[in-house]
């Protein structure tokens, strides 16, 4: 059963959110911590596979949080669950290691379909988040939060996309300065490697559908990340879903 921390210093959100998870039957709620300390604190005896994550909360709040839990238990998957959108609190998230944001307004179903997305490795944004994101990687506001971080791994390393679904929750972004990947010189199997990208496939389900190794994907994807020049996942997926190929 895949073990999951809520960490929040509303009492009320945390037992709805436990009720919500629980009543699934597939998730396993491991611990509740009113802040960033006591989470480590569980951390320290009991390892999660998820955590929902407020920011702002008293002692060590989420932006805090975030990056130790990245940098210490890199295979816990972190979505940030709190009421603020703001361009600061986006990029500090992102940099620091999260893989998803979603607003508390959500709704019970985005907030179910973000743990199961995130457990099969995407990236889940909340629409308006989504929306945020994009202009703040336009004026490459997150890269300088990134290299403020110190942290230039991709760390929200998404194999999936903005192509979500659910309540709340972003769909593909489809922006006026979409690119033609003709102007990269992508082959016609890099493109059939970015379209699925761009869907939320990961290197895995790519090497099913196209029955080829995951090694190959692996090779193509490095190829088109070179060719696009980026090697941030969350930005490439934002810019194959702008893409007119």
């Amino acid at each position: 059963m895949t073990k999951i921390l809520l960490v929040d210093d509303e009492p009320l959100l945390l037992e709805s959110l436990e009720i919500i998870l629980s009543m699934s039957g597939d998730y396993e709620i491991i611990g509740k911590a009113g802040n960033g300390v006591e989470a480590l604190d569980i951390l320290s005896h009991d390892i999660p596979d998820l955590m929902l994550v407020d920011l702002n909360m008293p002692g060590m709040g989420g932006i805090e949080l975030i990056p130790k839990v990245h940098s210490e238990y890199p295979q816990i998957k972190i979505i940030v669950l709190t009421t603020f959108y703001d361009e600061k609190n986006i990029s500090h998230a992102i940099a620091g290691g999260a893989c998803g944001y979603l607003l508390k307004d959500s709704g019970k179903d985005a907030i179910l379909n973000a743990v199961s997305q995130a457990l099969q490795g995407r990236s889940v944004l909340d629409s308006k988040v989504m929306e945020k994101l994009n202009s703040m990687l336009a004026a490459g506001a997150l890269d300088k939060e990134k290299k403020a971080a110190g942290n230039n791994d991709g760390s929200l390393s998404s194999n999936g996309t903005g192509t979500y679904s659910g309540s709340g929750v972003a769909g593909s972004f489809h922006g006026s300065d979409a690119i033609d990947l003709d102007d990269y010189g992508m082959t016609d199997r890099e493109k059939e490697i970015c379209r699925l990208i761009a869907e939320g496939c990961t290197n895995s389900q790519i090497a099913s559908i196209l029955f080829i190794s995951e090694g190959t994907v692996k090779n193509y994807v490095s190829t088109i990340y070179d060719k696009l020049g980026e090697h941030d996942r969350t930005k490439v997926v934002l810019l194959l879903t702008r893409s007119k190929s």
